[in-house]
């Protein structure tokens, strides 16, 4: 009896985000899918060193180089010419195999716009020794193209993410915690502002402007921040007239200080379960926009583009298959993230 005791007592005392946590962990999908899609981006802001067709390190002739920080001129390993080493030839190869002379090279040696002219098949190739996962009908290595494409996608996602999250939370904390005609001249600027064709407005920009990832986050930061809006505004109209919040004001604190220091914490819930699902949404659009030829410029990689070249090659499967592989895992990685994030938050499984 006294150990039940012991443990009861030691369950209480932990705060409310140690016991979150804790249900988190306890849901296994979303707790390793956390672990797999942390894996994954980690892994994707390194992908120089994963994928690239410049050696690490070469030892020639007696002296070290460092192709991956600095750009050495082919004659400097017995090539003719002063351009830019191509260390995908076979003379430049042959050369870092003679007398003592070495190479290490990433795992995938091909960047994300190498062309490998001494390929043995034509383009679109399938899946080979040489390209793990085939190529695209440009001749570039479609593992190398998923690779970076993925950081795009995960980094263009987190931006968008953070900005529609920050820019929610203050739209909705002064609608819901000031009330009355604020509230009433945001809800109504909201639905305007909400009515707006978007995609339209996405044309318009991209045939006025030069496509980019940062004018992309800008036009989708116009309109992402309203979903997450309305939660919190329901939370602060909700926590507004708790005791804690009219003690506050009875001691003379200012407002500001009330919805930063007080309401705030008490409103996190729906911004932490938004969150992956945002963050799929975001992946989403770019890949939508990016099949439609609206989204990064060319020459990035990118998933919709990828999967746009499938369209255009359904006889070449191995670039669909990959592609849309990978577009499903990342996505069912956020979703069952989002899920665990929403029942370990859930106030109705607060004591299990």
């Amino acid at each position: 009896m006294s150990g039940w005791i012991h443990v009861s007592s030691s369950i209480e005392h932990l705060s409310p985000g140690r016991r979150a946590w804790g249900r988190f962990r306890r849901n296994k999908l979303g707790f390793y899918s956390l672990v797999a899609f942390t894996v994954l981006f980690v892994l994707s802001l390194g992908a120089e060193l994963i994928s690239n067709d410049k050696p690490y390190v070469v030892h020639y002739n007696g002296s070290y180089y460092f192709p991956l920080f600095k750009s050495y001129p082919e004659k400097t390993f017995g090539g003719d010419f002063e351009t830019p080493t191509d260390y995908l030839d076979p003379y430049i190869r042959g050369k870092f195999h003679e007398g003592g002379n070495w190479a290490i090279w990433a795992p995938n040696p091909y960047g994300p716009e190498t062309l490998n002219y001494y390929a043995k098949l034509p383009n679109p190739a399938p899946p080979s020794v040489d390209n793990w996962l085939g190529t695209d009908e440009r001749g570039r290595d479609l593992l190398a193209a998923l690779i970076y494409g993925f950081r795009v996608s995960a980094l263009f996602g987190l931006a968008l993410t953070v900005i529609g999250v920050v820019v929610g939370i203050a739209a909705g904390a002064v609608q819901g915690y000031f009330g009355g005609r604020t509230d009433l001249a945001l809800q109504r600027f909201t639905e305007i502002w909400g009515s707006m064709p978007e995609l339209y407005l996405l044309i318009i920009f991209s045939s006025i402007f030069t496509p980019s990832v940062p004018l992309l986050i800008v036009l989708l930061s116009l309109f992402t921040w309203m979903g997450l809006s309305q939660y919190m505004r329901a939370e602060f109209l909700r926590n507004r007239q708790m005791d804690y919040v009219r003690g506050a004001r009875a001691l003379g604190v200012g407002n500001w200080r009330i919805i930063r220091r007080h309401i705030l914490p008490n409103s996190m819930t729906p911004v932490v379960t938004f969150l992956p699902f945002e963050m799929s949404a975001a992946i989403l659009a770019l890949t939508a926009l990016d099949f439609l030829g609206l989204g990064v410029p060319p020459g990035t990689p990118s998933l919709g583009e990828l999967l746009n070249q499938g369209k255009a090659n359904l006889d070449a499967w191995w670039i669909v298959v990959s592609t849309f592989v990978m577009l499903v895992v990342t996505l069912l990685l956020l979703t069952f993230m989002g899920d665990a994030l929403r029942d370990a938050l859930d106030p109705r499984k607060a004591d299990q």
